[in-house]
């Protein structure tokens, strides 16, 4: 399910520490990883040189450090706008996930500040893990779904079933937050779920992969309370559907009113105690 993944590195090596962690799992052992670092048009020529050779260093590092088997990762030092060639390298290389650091900043920070990770998980469909750089990135055990009745909910159920498989110790957490706008929190319950239910078919999906699963529910704001099961239940990656954003039609344009406006996914990936990995829908 992820055969190719594009890795969009900066030199601060937050995104190569999640790449490392992501090949310790069984199923991401095969999967060819890009290491993309693109350099910004500079004001002269001399100042082009010098980015282009730092640019260069920088992806040396990033493989280096990935200490990879040389028949799985190759390199791509481009020219452009970052959040432009981002996108058009996934495209060109067909990529089944995209992993960037992010400095988690808010919205409206993000848009100020030219975010590169904003950007690209506005204008991008592939399934995206953004890993912030005031987080620790442990080894992959744990991953809660944020489960509801939709399509992109359904699509990070299949990518977390496919990550967990053959890891040791492995456990999926299945987590339904009960809307509480007025933001009163409820304690974490235990949950079993019926069949034929949108959990309880994913309770079965699981248990014939033979991947231990725990279904939870509480009660509060969605954001919040996600985030808040997330560090109580000591998770290790977070995976969290979002709904394509904009028509095809208007895919080139960026969305300022729903990048200012309020977002599940946008408040998730600013606060989450562990690094996301946000999907659309299938297709």
């Amino acid at each position: 399910m992820i055969q190719k993944i594009l890795l969009a590195v900066s030199g601060l090596g937050h995104a190569e520490e999640m790449m490392k962690t992501l090949k310790e799992m069984p199923s991401i052992l095969s999967a060819k990883v890009t290491v993309l670092h693109v350099v910004p048009p500079q004001s002269t020529a001399a100042a082009m040189t010098d980015k282009w050779e730092e640019g260069g260093k920088i992806l040396a590092n990033a493989i280096q450090s990935l200490n990879l088997d040389p028949n799985q990762v190759s390199s791509i030092l481009r020219q452009g706008d970052p959040k432009d060639v981002v996108c058009q390298v996934a495209e060109e290389m067909d990529a089944d996930l995209i992993i960037m650091g992010s400095r988690g900043m808010k919205r409206l920070q993000s848009i100020l500040a030219n975010s590169v990770s904003q950007y690209v998980f506005q204008l991008s469909s592939r399934p995206m893990l953004l890993v912030k750089d005031d987080i620790y990135v442990k080894r992959i055990k744990r991953i809660m779904v944020a489960s509801d009745n939709s399509e992109a909910s359904t699509n990070c159920l299949k990518i977390a079933l496919f990550l967990l498989q053959g890891v040791e110790g492995g456990q999926l957490i299945l987590s339904h937050i009960n809307t509480d706008l007025g933001g009163k929190f409820s304690g974490i319950t235990d949950i079993k779920p019926e069949r034929n239910s949108v959990l309880g078919n994913a309770v079965a999906e699981a248990e014939k992969q033979n991947i231990p699963v725990r279904c939870v529910t509480s009660s509060g704001k969605p954001g919040e309370e996600i985030c808040r099961l997330a560090e109580e239940l000591n998770v290790d990656l977070l995976l969290l559907g979002s709904p394509d954003r904009r028509p095809s039609i208007a895919k080139k344009f960026v969305d300022l009113d729903r990048l200012i406006g309020a977002s599940l996914s946008d408040y998730v990936r600013v606060n989450a105690p562990c690094p996301v990995l946000l999907a659309r829908t299938v297709g």
